[in-house]
């Protein structure tokens, strides 16, 4: 009894120190509550609304943040063709190629114009193409050329003599429209994301570290800013005669089905972001092409391919063992055993910035891996964004510039090489096509033409919101608005001349 009343006793006298609960904004507090999908969107907000203006973000950022994404439905020729093209044309469906048909035939016949002229002449056209495309859903001829003229404000600047070779500028001059100068860090200043802590008051350093570390990539965006790129026009996009690509028209709510088992027991079809067709039909597949998809997962773009049925052989390659399990679960579902396709469609599992086969390939996809726009606000596994991750993140430029170098150097001469993301950064996107591109030339002595596919790309302006206002100087950007959500989808086309 004594000794209990004497620890009772010490325990009144004794202080024992308990650590209090942070303020609700306290940077501990504030970390704990965000969600990786709040980072990317955070820093989304950071950095895009200098890139496009504050206005134009935020009808991208509402698309981007919208469920009502968009899809197409490509029809698997391994399955009942004439059955699904006729049910989805009951639904109200639209193969595209009559789309692009329809309204490149609508603008061939417009007189060229001046330049202040042609965009309130295709605007025009647009509010007629539904009518003309209901015309004209059955199968219409294909088109050997068009008249020349200027469509995007791009190709005004050089309406008469052409696209003339251009130096990237520094993102402090070119990218990034109306920011904050005193947040860009000049590359000439080579100071790196350590150094900058040095200057940031330690109690503020703790919660931002997936910010400041962000300066990283603005120094590797202006690497190749003394190299000169030839650009040169292209006027035509061809889809394939067997490749149905379908879609409901730009005001349509209407969503596809989940895509039924056929009579040779594999899917009708299969959904897909509607902007991921456009890298694949930018490399023009030909009878009796080799084509190498190199970052393939899940293969929805080296499906497409396949569906062509041009390709004398389709390599799908990924780096990963769940990725490469992805694609063949992908070809089980779709892949019937009929036909020859096994003999002509190969996985393969390696990285893609180590692949060596030299002159094997004339047509390469480099889908690399990027931020992954949309799926960074919407889903927080896997998410980029993850605190853990942001060594991996910083390291996407020069990632994706050394897969895309890796296919400049293998593809044949006169192959093409098309790069492509799902992200809206200049720096992943014309950044790195331009790193890459210098690191081409300087290391293996290869030289190509960027094709601007701005006349090309034309008349599917009735379907996709192209950003060719945005200071894109190689590539063309799918920018998802709330009427047309489909991407975000960056493609550039790249033709190897020596």
């Amino acid at each position: 009894m004594s000794r209990l009343f004497k620890n009772l006793k010490m325990l009144c006298v004794l202080k024992i120190p308990v650590r209090h609960n942070p303020s609700p904004n306290h940077w501990a507090v504030l970390r704990k509550k965000k969600t990786n999908s709040m980072k990317a969107l955070e820093y989304f907000d950071d950095f895009y609304k200098n890139v496009f203006g504050e206005e134009s973000w935020k009808n991208i950022r509402s698309a981007l943040l919208s469920k009502d994404h968009k899809y197409v439905a490509v029809l698997n020729n391994f399955s009942d063709v004439e059955k699904s093209s006729f049910e989805l044309e009951a639904m109200g469906a639209m193969n595209m190629k009559n789309i692009y048909s329809a309204f490149k035939e609508s603008m061939k016949y417009v007189k060229p114009k001046q330049n202040n002229e042609v965009d309130e002449e295709i605007n025009d056209k647009e509010d007629r193409i539904s009518d003309l495309v209901a015309e004209r859903q059955s199968s219409l001829p294909p088109y050997s050329s068009a008249v020349e003229y200027s469509l995007t404000s791009s190709n005004r600047k050089h309406a008469d003599g052409g696209l003339e070779p251009v130096q990237l500028q520094s993102i402090e001059t070119n990218v990034v429209r109306g920011s904050d100068s005193s947040r860009i860090i000049s590359a000439s200043a080579g100071i790196s994301a350590s150094q900058l802590y040095e200057y940031v008051p330690a109690t503020k350093i703790k919660g931002m570290d997936d910010f400041v570390l962000e300066s990283e990539h603005l120094g590797y965006y202006t690497q190749a800013a003394d190299f000169s790129v030839k650009v040169e026009k292209e006027y035509e996009l061809n889809f394939p005669d067997n490749l149905a690509i379908y879609t409901f028209e730009e005001s349509s709510k209407a969503q596809f089905p989940n895509p039924e088992i056929g009579s040779t027991e594999v899917l009708d079809y299969f959904l897909l972001d509607g902007a991921s067709i456009l890298p694949v039909l930018s490399l023009d597949l030909q009878p009796g092409d080799v084509f190498l998809d190199m970052c393939a997962a899940p293969g929805g773009k080296s499906m497409i391919a396949l569906q062509t049925l041009l390709p004398r052989l389709i390599v799908a390659n990924d780096v990963q063992e769940s990725r490469i399990n992805r694609i063949n679960n992908f070809l089980e579902e779709m892949l019937a055993d009929i036909g020859d396709w096994d003999k002509k469609f190969f996985v393969t599992q390696s990285d893609a910035r180590s692949i060596e086969d030299v002159g094997m390939y004339n047509k390469i996809l480099v889908d690399v891996p990027c931020t992954t726009d949309r799926h960074c606000v919407h889903e927080d596994d896997n998410n980029i964004f993850k605190h853990s991750r942001i060594k991996e993140r910083l390291r996407l430029p020069e990632l994706q510039s050394a897969i895309l170098k890796n296919a400049l150097k293998i593809v044949k001469p006169g192959g093409t090489v098309v790069y492509s993301t799902c992200s809206m950064s200049p720096i992943q996107n014309d950044g790195v096509v331009q790193v890459a591109l210098k690191g081409a030339y300087e290391e293996y002595n290869s030289i190509f033409v960027v094709k601007d596919q701005s006349a090309a790309l034309a008349p599917l302006r009735y379907l996709y919101n192209f950003g060719g206002e945005y200071g894109l100087r190689y590539g063309h950007l799918v920018v998802p608005t709330k009427a047309r959500n489909w991407g975000p989808m960056y493609f550039c086309k790249m033709v190897r001349v020596q």
